[in-house]
C-alpha cells in the first residue's frame, strides 16, 4: 500500500525465531527481489506492505521523519533481538535532487533475517490483514548471458568529459570532482535477477549485495552504520587494479598507498565524512590515523574507519541524509562539485552513488553507498554505473581503465 500525505497506518511486526536457512538468495522473488546482505549474513523481503516514495533536495531527511512517526505508531514484538530483526524498511535514494528516478522506502510484508547461526522471520501486516504465509525457498530460473554496450557515455566521451574536468580542476575551480559511465542492456524474457545476486554475493563476499526496488549491486563502501547510540563509517576513495601474482599485486598495493593523487582523493572524502558526522557525534568521533589497503578480488581500495557515539540521538537515515553526497561519490567542494557534474555529465545515475540499506524501528540500520550497481526496470531495461574520482593530475586513459575495472562485478554478474 502507499501513504496519502499525514495519514500513519498502524503496522504490527511480529518476529519468531525459525530453523536455519542455508541462503537468504531462493527465497527471494525473481523479479522483484528485496535484499541487504554481506557474508551470508543480513535482511531479506518479500512482498509489499508499505511503499513511501519522495523526491527533491529533502527526500533522505523527509523519509527519516516519515518512517520516525510510522514507527513510533507501530507494534512491535521482537524476542529475537539482532540487527535486523523486528519493523525495518529498506531504502534506495537517488544520487541527484533532480533525478527522474523516486526515492523509495519498503516495509515488506516478511522480512527474513540470518544473523550468528540465527533465522527469524517477520511479518508486517497492517490492521485487518492476515499474517502472510511463510516463505519457501523455489528453484533459479535458466540461465542467461548478456553483454552489456556503451550507453550514454561511451568511453571516448568520457575522456573527453575527465579532460573538460582535469581543466576546470587546474584553474582552480575545484580539487576534485566524481565523474561516471554507462553501460546498458536488456534482461531476456523470464530472467531470474536472483542469478546476477547468487553471481555478486560468491563473487565478492564481503561487500554489501543489496536489490531494492530494481536497484542491484555489490558496494565496499559503508555509508554508515548505527547500532544502540553508536556510529561506524568506512570511506573508500583511491583504487589501483590487482597484480597479476603475488609480487606485483603486493606492488599495486604500495603503489597505491604512496600514491599522492589518490592519497589526496582519500583525504578529501574521509574529510567530508568527518564534517558531516561531527554535529551528531560531538565527542569520540576518530577516523584511523592514516588509510589501510583494502582488498577486493579485483581492485585495492584505500580505506579509512571512522566511529563515533551520537550525541543527538539522530537515526541512521538522519545520518545518511547528513553525509549524502560523500566526496567519494561527488567531489571537493561539494556545492562546486554537483555543479560541475550537472554540467559535464550527460546522465541520470538513478540511485547510483545515492544510499541504498535498510532503517529500523528504533533508528537503527546499516547503509551503503550505492557503487558497482545497475538499474533494471520493470520492462527489463538495464543500465550500469561506474566513476571515478578526477584531481588535477588524473589521465583520461588511466580513469577510463578504473571505470572498466569497477563495471567488472556487474559485467561478469549479467554476462
Amino acid at each position: 500500500m502507499t501513504v496519502p500525505e499525514g495519514v500513519t497506518p498502524a503496522l504490527t511486526a511480529r518476529t519468531r525465531a525459525v530453523d536455519p536457512v542455508t541462503s537468504l538468495l531462493p527465497l527471494l522473488d525473481a523479479r522483484s527481489p528485496l535484499l541487504f546482505m554481506r557474508r551470508g549474513e543480513g535482511v531479506a523481503g518479500l512482498g509489499e506492505t508499505l511503499r513511501l516514495t519522495f523526491r527533491g533536495p529533502d527526500r533522505i531527511a523527509q523519509a527519516a521523519e516519515t518512517w520516525r512517526r510510522i514507527a513510533a505508531a507501530a507494534s512491535v514484538d521482537d524476542p529475537v533481538r539482532r540487527s535486523g530483526s523486528g519493523l525495518l524498511a529498506f531504502g534506495a535514494f537517488t544520487f541527484s535532487e533532480e533525478s527522474a528516478f523516486e526515492s523509495v522506502l519498503i516495509v515488506p510484508r516478511t522480512i527474513v533475517g540470518r544473523r550468528d547461526g540465527v533465522t527469524w522471520i517477520t511479518d508486517v501486516t497492517v490492521a485487518g490483514e492476515e499474517r502472510p504465509p511463510s516463505p519457501a525457498p523455489t528453484a533459479l530460473g535458466a540461465e542467461f548471458r548478456l553483454s552489456l554496450q556503451p550507453g550514454e557515455v561511451p568511453p571516448d566521451r568520457f575522456r573527453e568529459l575527465v579532460a573538460r574536468a582535469v581543466a576546470r580542476i587546474r584553474s582552480g575551480e575545484l580539487r576534485k570532482v566524481v565523474l561516471a559511465r554507462d553501460l546498458v542492456g536488456h534482461l531476456p524474457e523470464g530472467g531470474d535477477l536472483r542469478r546476477v545476486l547468487v553471481d555478486l554475493a560468491l563473487g565478492y563476499p564481503d561487500t554489501w549485495t543489496f536489490a531494492i526496488d530494481g536497484h542491484l549491486g555489490s558496494s565496499p563502501e559503508t555509508l554508515v552504520r548505527v547500532a544502540r547510540g553508536k556510529t561506524t563509517a568506512r570511506v573508500l576513495a583511491g583504487s589501483i587494479a590487482r597484480g597479476a601474482d603475488a609480487d606485483a599485486d603486493h606492488a599495486a598495493a604500495l603503489r597505491l598507498a604512496t600514491s599522492t593523487k589518490d592519497l589526496d582523493e582519500h583525504r578529501y572524502a574521509v574529510q567530508s565524512v568527518l564534517d558531516a558526522l561531527a554535529p551528531h557525534a560531538r565527542s569520540g568521533l576518530a577516523a584511523s590515523e592514516i588509510p589501510f589497503a583494502l582488498k577486493l578480488p579485483n581492485l585495492w581500495h584505500l580505506a579509512t574507519n571512522i566511529e563515533g557515539t551520537l550525541s543527538d540521538g539522530s537515526s541512521a537515515l538522519d545520518l545518511a541524509a547528513a553525509l549524502h553526497p560523500t566526496a567519494a561519490v561527488a567531489g571537493t567542494p561539494t556545492a562546486k562539485a554537483l555543479e560541475v557534474i550537472r554540467e559535464l555529465e550527460p546522465l541520470d545515475r538513478g540511485r547510483y552513488g545515492g544510499p541504498v540499506g535498510w532503517v529500523d524501528a528504533d533508528g537503527d540500520g546499516k547503509w551503503a553507498v550505492s557503487l558497482r550497481s545497475a538499474e533494471v526496470t520493470p520492462d527489463g531495461d538495464i543500465r550500469a554505473y561506474a566513476g571515478g574520482g578526477i584531481l588535477a593530475a588524473s589521465d583520461p586513459d588511466v580513469e577510463l581503465a578504473e571505470t572498466k575495472l569497477k563495471f567488472r562485478p556487474i559485467v561478469e554478474a549479467f554476462g
